[in-house]
């Protein structure tokens, strides 16, 4: 494929990961390299899915992937050692640093849609705004975008968090408490308010202009200490957005098709929601900057105000740039 053999990768990261790649072609390359990184996804794995419809899974180091419910998860595996690389909002990494012994740093951002970030009620339900939510039993998935848009909505609605009974759940979860009457609105993303939608329910609020759209790779201090898995974290977070301008070029409706196989939903909505998406923020990736940084200081600030924050976090004391000029090459 024409777009799998542009794909550029530096030099210095070649000669890390591939040690016999002047005697191999490319799937023995591939297959010498012992290099393994544990990467984890939430609500499908999408950028596995993306990498393989692009043409661009042909790593030459081997990739676990590892599905959860949420970002703060990921970052918890991240900190008990069972990942190397997790995505997520700039929420999670957070709270896993807020004990002050952070055992990973952020090292790249993936600009993204901030679209499916929604707090809906249930088929039926006679509220119709944030407002009517005062008194109400809300869901929410705590320490994640859904916690603080939802915070954010109510004070733009003049509450406060005291104002409505929240309730932390995990989204399958709080789906079920939707659709059961257990919660009387919920606060999630992804997958979640997709099938939400599905089952009848409607939006009364919506995260899409609260949030960054910076969803920020955070890995392990272990990976930036080796060489090899450093060149391969770099290389994987670049095919992931080269594999998203694949899509945007011409390719959007078979990778709609996938999506809507792996979500449950109609070809239909699923090529909406993906051009949709990639239009108010197309996915790519982007290095550290001081801006990045400052939007996630806004973030954890807010959270301070908040109480879910005990005191002042300086978020810059877990993001690194030396991850910048590897992913500067690979891009």
């Amino acid at each position: 494929m024409l777009f799998r053999r542009s794909l550029r990768t530096s030099a210095a990261a070649l000669a890390l990961l591939l040690p016999f790649a002047a005697a191999c072609g490319t799937d023995a390359r591939a297959e010498s390299s012992t290099v393994t990184l544990a990467v984890g996804a939430t609500g499908w794995k999408a950028e596995e899915a993306v990498l393989k419809y692009a043409g661009l899974d042909d790593t030459p180091y081997k990739i676990k992937w590892s599905l959860f419910q949420g970002g703060d998860q990921q970052l918890q595996a991240i900190r008990a050692g069972a990942l190397d690389l997790a995505s997520s909002s700039e929420i999670p990494p957070v709270f896993a640093a807020a004990d002050g012994s952070a055992n990973f740093k952020v090292v790249a951002v993936q600009k993204g849609a901030t679209l499916n970030q929604e707090i809906v009620v249930p088929k039926g339900s006679k509220v119709t705004g944030i407002a009517g939510l005062k008194g109400k039993k809300i869901g929410y998935v705590q320490n994640t975008t859904a916690h603080y848009f939802l915070y954010e909505l109510l004070k733009q609605a003049g509450l406060k968090w005291s104002d409505i009974d929240a309730k932390p759940l995990l989204p399958n979860d709080g789906l079920a408490a939707l659709n059961g009457g257990g919660i009387d609105a919920f606060a999630s993303y992804g997958t979640s308010i997709i099938t939400a939608h599905q089952q009848g329910a409607t939006t009364v609020g919506s995260g899409k202009d609260i949030l960054s759209g910076n969803f920020l790779w955070s890995a392990r201090d272990s990976v930036l200490s080796s060489p090899e898995q450093k060149a391969a974290a770099a290389d994987l977070i670049a095919r992931i957005t080269k594999a998203y301008a694949y899509v945007r070029d011409g390719h959007l409706d078979g990778f709609a098709q996938v999506t809507a196989d792996a979500t449950h939903q109609p070809l239909a909505q699923a090529r909406k929601d993906l051009t949709d998406a990639q239009a108010q923020r197309p996915t790519q990736a982007r290095t550290v900057g001081a801006d990045t940084i400052a939007s996630q200081q806004k973030v954890a600030d807010v959270f301070t105000e908040l109480g879910a924050l005990k005191e002042h976090l300086d978020v810059k004391s877990f993001w690194t740039t030396e991850l910048n000029a590897d992913l500067e090459k690979a891009l």
